[in-house]
């Protein structure tokens, strides 16, 4: 069979739906680790931070070497971590003395292979032949939208069918396609990196300032979408009082839906419309879409809230790597490296910081009073409370490119 750059763009978004494996697949599973492992809000945030810390890591490796070694190699070995870490995240907390520990582990694992993918797969499919860079992003990206609706809509059916007591099987399940698309990525053509020596240094690109804001608009950007979807299935069930069943479908099910629709529909049109401009509208619903979830007198309008999050943070990961990668085009991998690491790193600190403020809060007059007030649970309050935090993020998005916007860079 002759392959080509289309199959190259197939292996790409098979990479990224391996990466919606990685990032989802054990958020679906916090209620069952806190029911059979003790686990609190914390420590269940504090996997999430260990997910994308040790991506961030990877990110950094993978910005030293990738061009060195070439992106062949480098992939093959991301998709031998991911399928590694999802069968250990089945096996480890089964055998090991401590469970906690096997789920670090196992997370430590399958994150190195999700970081290398993250760093990899973009500068990959921008270094094709084409002159729709940014819609071949948005759609790349998309990719990872419909392989988190994959990821939840299979699982729970499964769990729902079987049982939360078979939960082990699944990563061992899912750890099948980065094991195929492994050897996938050994044949499929690529082009060759730039040489090392004609692209800007980490220390150059560090140097300008508006590259510098668009990092931290990507440090938002991570964070906005992440702080809601990894929270948003365990929001649903003790938040909001629903079926974990229905709770998973209507939460990060349809907000990943949402967010595979809004990359879809700019992977078609994008190149009619106005970036910033769609950056813009994008961060101000995500603002309205937090406040909504948080402060809805309803728990389905809450529900609608979180879901429509998903369109509203749909640009801002692929906008923000697609603005960077036009304004530096000789960035190269170390460019795409910095983007992940500050993407990853506010993937890690948003969840973690609202499940930080969701316990302490907790603890506070204001919460318990409004408990003896309303009457309601007081983890509910403190989920709410600490998701509430998490608009910060949106907002700062929105005045960064609000900036870029003004001054016309």
């Amino acid at each position: 069979m002759h392959l080509t750059y289309k199959h190259t763009k197939y292996a790409c978004y098979a990479g990224y739906i391996t990466q919606a494996i990685i990032n989802n697949l054990a958020p679906l599973l916090f209620i069952i680790f806190q029911t059979q492992y003790g686990l609190n809000f914390e420590m269940v945030g504090r996997l999430i931070l260990i997910n994308f810390g040790t991506q961030i890591l990877a990110d950094l490796i993978a910005v030293k070497f990738a061009d060195r070694f070439g992106y062949r190699v480098s992939a093959v070995l991301a998709h031998v971590f991911s399928a590694a870490g999802l069968v250990l995240l089945g096996v480890l907390p089964q055998i090991s003395p401590s469970p906690y520990a096997g789920l670090i582990v196992a997370v430590v694992t399958y994150a190195l292979g999700g970081g290398l993918l993250e760093v990899l797969v973009s500068p990959i499919v921008e270094s094709l032949p084409g002159d729709k860079k940014a819609s071949d992003m948005s759609l790349l990206h998309s990719f990872y939208c419909w392989g988190q609706m994959g990821v939840v809509l299979i699982s729970t059916l499964i769990l729902t069918a079987f049982g939360t007591d078979i939960w082990m099987w699944l990563p061992i399940g899912w750890a099948v396609l980065p094991f195929l698309n492994m050897f996938f990525f050994a044949k499929v053509p690529l082009v060759p990196p730039v040489p090392e020596e004609k692209l800007m240094s980490v220390k150059d690109l560090c140097k300008n300032r508006l590259f510098l804001l668009m990092l931290v608009v990507m440090l938002c950007a991570g964070a906005s979408e992440l702080t809601m979807s990894q929270w948003s299935s365990l929001f649903a069930e003790t938040g909001l009082g629903v079926s974990k069943t229905l709770g998973d479908l209507l939460g990060p099910c349809l907000f990943a839906a949402l967010m595979g629709t809004g990359r879809l529909l700019y992977g078609l049109y994008g190149s009619r419309l106005n970036l910033k401009n769609c950056l813009l509208f994008c961060g101000s619903l995500c603002i309205l879409c937090y406040l909504t979830t948080v402060f809805a007198p309803h728990p389905l309008l809450s529900l609608v809230g979180c879901a429509v999050c998903g369109f509203s943070v749909s640009l801002m990961w692929p906008g923000a790597f697609s603005d960077t990668a036009a304004r530096f085009p000789m960035g190269g991998t170390a460019m795409f490296g910095m983007m992940a690491v500050f993407g990853d790193l506010g993937a890690s600190l948003g969840p973690w910081m609202s499940g930080v403020v969701s316990d302490l809060s907790q603890n506070t007059g204001f919460l318990q009073n409004l408990q003896a007030t309303t009457g309601g649970e007081l983890s509910q309050l403190g989920l709410k409370a600490g998701l509430l935090a998490g608009v910060i993020f949106p907002l700062v998005l929105v005045v960064s490119i609000g900036y870029l916007k003004k001054k016309r860079v």
